[in-house]
């Protein structure tokens, strides 16, 4: 009994000891001033909206703010965390500093599924996965589909998130999912009573899906279209492809 007493004692000294010794260097490395501001961006498909410079221009306001020799902390630190989170391609963001004082700031980018297209280009912008709207960027041009209405009539930017808008973004999502449709569809339209149709990279098929529901079938059929008939009859034999109808490719 005096032995179990006795290693319960000096186990609750050590972590005792830890846990100054933690409290000690929180207290440090808060009264420590920055030495150097470490950015860190996640890019895993290769987009460039957002640069290390740009993020440290938010966190500085351009040099107005300078971090370096300053103690941020707290809600100092969670400040800086939202104006990072406020900029339309940064989907998550986290400050802190590391032991050595030093603050770190880790980016992960928003990235844009598709291209709205304007008849006014200078309203043409981005959407991301969730139907948000992204402005464009002069830094980095993403390779996505466009998406257009014929006759000159302009796509609203909160088209993609209300009900009807939502089956649109389930088509553009799907494509964005699948490398090898998001490396083949060009350019998507919405026509007139909401059935699609869009352009390839290869091929000078004009693909008409009809209304965006059935959406994995539909590829599957066309799929099947890619498989059978170019590598025999060739690319340009057919300039219209219908997947539109159940169990049906018409081609013209």
């Amino acid at each position: 009994m005096d032995r179990t007493v006795r290693n319960l004692l000096v186990s609750f000294a050590c972590l005792l000891v830890l846990g100054c010794m933690g409290v000690f260097a929180a207290v440090r490395q808060a009264t420590r001033p920055v030495g150097e501001v470490a950015v860190t961006i996640a890019n895993e498909f290769d987009n460039f909206f957002i640069s290390e410079r740009g993020v440290t221009a938010l966190l500085t306001k351009g040099g107005k703010e300078p971090i370096v020799g300053t103690r941020p902390e707290g809600a100092r630190l969670r400040e800086l965390e939202d104006r990072l989170k406020a900029h339309p391609f940064v989907r998550e963001a986290q400050v802190y500093r590391d032991l050595a004082g030093n603050l770190h700031a880790d980016v992960r980018q928003n990235r844009p599924i598709a291209r709205l297209v304007h008849p006014d280009t200078r309203l043409d912008n981005y959407i991301d996965a969730e139907g948000k709207p992204l402005p464009l960027s002069p830094l980095f041009t993403a390779r996505v589909a466009t998406v257009s209405r014929p006759g000159g009539l302009a796509l609203q930017n909160g088209f993609f998130r209300d009900s009807t808008g939502q089956r649109y973004l389930a088509f553009l999502r799907y494509v964005d999912e699948h490398p090898f449709w998001r490396a083949q569809v060009a350019e998507v339209f919405i026509e007139p009573g909401g059935r699609l149709s869009f352009t390839q990279q290869v091929g000078d098929q004009r693909i008409e899906f009809g209304l965006p529901e059935n959406i994995s079938e539909k590829f599957a059929k066309l799929m099947v279209f890619y498989r059978q008939i170019p590598s025999v009859l060739g690319w340009d034999t057919y300039h219209r492809v219908n997947v539109e109808y159940q169990n049906q490719i018409i081609c013209e």
